[in-house]
């Protein structure tokens, strides 16, 4: 533990009037934390198969005016990116995250795409990142902090475009919290999560004056997904 952490949990202490925790209890909040017991996960995700998890994402996604495009493969992610910006006016001038679950994908069928890897800058108009999960409940995606994923790429272009393969498909919140705790566990058993995870649900969104739904208002106005239905997750 870090002193800057240690501080701040002995001020807590001190203002509960506690004092440090004895060995059992330290085990009880290990085991506990250790566990992750899942509070009651709704059915409609849970009991479906895969298949139906991914097309019931598909449909919860879209009801939440996420526009989605659903493809046989990482080669033909390229076309489905150039006909989106095509059918919306867009340039094709992007700004992509240096992840490398986008590496297999060849850009280089469609040369028109302007694309340069690294951080978005405030002049950036359309972004391309990847994701961590896909959670079918909601059709929400959930994205994750990290050099090759930086979370300014999922705010500061105005529209964000999103390949996510079928497989990282979950059926719950509880799911994908699985799957990042499963994926970030050290040999030595420690979990070593992100600095941030971000869910995001449908482009950025606010009734705030007079009721009147506006989209662009804290985020990307335009979110679009290209699901890849047998690519593999990373």
């Amino acid at each position: 533990m870090s002193e800057a952490r240690a501080q701040i949990l002995g001020a807590i202490r001190r203002s509960l009037k506690r004092g440090p925790l004895d060995a059992p209890q330290r085990a009880e909040i290990a085991a506990r934390l250790a566990a992750h017991d899942r509070n009651l996960v709704p059915a409609r995700a849970a009991s479906l198969d895969h298949a139906g998890q991914v097309d019931l994402f598909q449909r919860m996604a879209e009801e939440v005016e996420t526009t989605l495009t659903r493809v046989a493969s990482a080669a033909e992610v390229p076309a489905a990116v150039a006909d989106y910006l095509s059918q919306k006016n867009l340039p094709a001038r992007l700004v992509m995250t240096p992840d490398p679950q986008l590496d297999d994908i060849p850009w280089g069928t469609r040369p028109m795409l302007e694309i340069r890897r690294g951080r978005a800058e405030v002049t950036d108009q359309v972004g391309i990142t990847g994701c961590f999960a896909g959670i079918a409940e909601t059709g929400t995606l959930m994205l994750i902090s990290g050099p090759e994923s930086p979370t300014r790429n999922n705010f500061l272009p105005d529209t964000h475009i999103i390949v996510l393969r079928g497989e990282q498909v979950a059926a719950s919140y509880e799911e994908g919290w699985s799957r990042l705790r499963a994926a970030r566990r050290a040999a030595d058993g420690n979990v070593d999560l992100p600095r941030t995870v971000n869910f995001i649900t449908g482009p950025s969104r606010t009734a705030d004056i007079e009721q009147r739904l506006e989209l662009g208002a804290h985020g990307p106005r335009r979110l679009h997904i290209v699901l890849v239905d047998d690519g593999p997750a990373s």
